[in-house]
C-alpha cells in the first residue's frame, strides 16, 4: 500500500466512522482530558469490555477526582466501585500502587515520556503510547489487538506481534496520523473489521484491503 492509498484509507475511515460509538478513551477525554484518568481507564480495560470499563471509570471518577483523593479510598471501596471489570481485586491494588507512585515520585502528575511511563506497574507500550498521544498530544502509535490485526489484514505491515507492528507503522504512517490512528482503527475493528468474521460487504475501504488471513467474511 502506497502513501496515497494509506491517506485515502485513513481519511475515508475518519468520515465513515463518525457515527459510531466513541471508544473508551475518547469518552473519558470528553469527561476529563486528564492524563491520570486516561491512564486509569487503560489499566482497568485489560480483558474487560469497553462498556464495563467506561462505567467503572465513571463510577470511580464520581467518588474521587484527583490522585490525592483516590489514594484515600479504601481498597474494598475501589473493588466494589470498579466491579465487574476483569481481575477487579488485582486492579484495585494496581490503582492504589500506581496512584501512590504518581503522588510520591511525580508530584501528582502523570509523566509525559515513554521511559517513565513504562516504569509504572501495569503499563506496557500500548498504554504508554495512548497516554502520550491522547493526553499530551505527543506523536505515538498505540498498537492493541485491533491495530495489529487490521494493519496486517490490510497488508500495510507483515508482523507477528504488536511491538513489531508499532515499529513498522512508525516507518510507514505519516506522523500527522499518529495521534488518532489507534482510536480510528479500534472503532473500525469493533464495528466492521472484526476478528473472526469481518463485515467486508459493508467496509468503506474494501478496495484497498488485501484481506490477509481472512477465511470467513460477511
Amino acid at each position: 500500500m502506497n502513501i496515497d492509498d494509506l491517506e485515502k484509507v485513513l481519511n475515508t475511515l475518519q468520515k465513515h466512522l463518525s457515527g459510531f460509538n466513541k471508544t473508551v478513551i475518547s469518552s473519558v477525554i470528553e469527561k476529563t482530558n486528564d492524563a491520570y484518568w486516561i491512564l486509569i481507564s487503560c489499566l482497568l480495560s485489560l480483558r474487560t469490555k469497553d462498556t464495563v470499563t467506561l462505567d467503572a471509570t465513571n463510577r470511580l471518577y464520581t467518588l474521587a477526582k484527583t490522585p490525592e483523593e483516590i489514594i484515600q479510598l479504601p481498597i474494598k471501596l475501589i473493588e466494589d466501585t470498579i466491579y465487574p471489570v476483569g481481575f477487579y481485586r488485582k486492579k484495585s491494588l494496581i490503582v492504589k500502587e500506581v496512584t501512590w507512585l504518581i503522588i510520591t515520585k511525580y508530584q501528582g502528575k502523570v509523566p509525559d515520556n515513554i521511559d517513565a511511563l513504562l516504569s509504572i506497574p501495569g503499563v506496557g507500550r500500548k498504554t504508554a503510547n495512548i497516554v502520550l498521544s491522547r493526553a499530551f498530544k505527543i506523536p505515538a502509535i498505540a498498537v492493541d489487538t485491533h491495530v495489529h490485526r487490521i494493519t496486517n489484514r490490510l497488508g500495510l505491515v507483515k508482523t507477528k506481534n504488536p511491538d513489531k507492528t508499532e515499529v513498522e507503522l512508525m516507518t510507514v504512517v505519516p506522523k500527522k496520523y499518529w495521534l488518532y490512528i489507534n482510536d480510528l482503527l479500534v472503532t473500525f475493528g469493533q464495528n466492521i473489521c472484526q476478528p473472526l468474521s469481518p463485515k467486508c460487504s459493508n467496509c468503506p475501504i474494501s478496495q484497498y484491503c488485501l484481506r490477509v488471513g481472512v477465511t470467513h467474511l460477511r
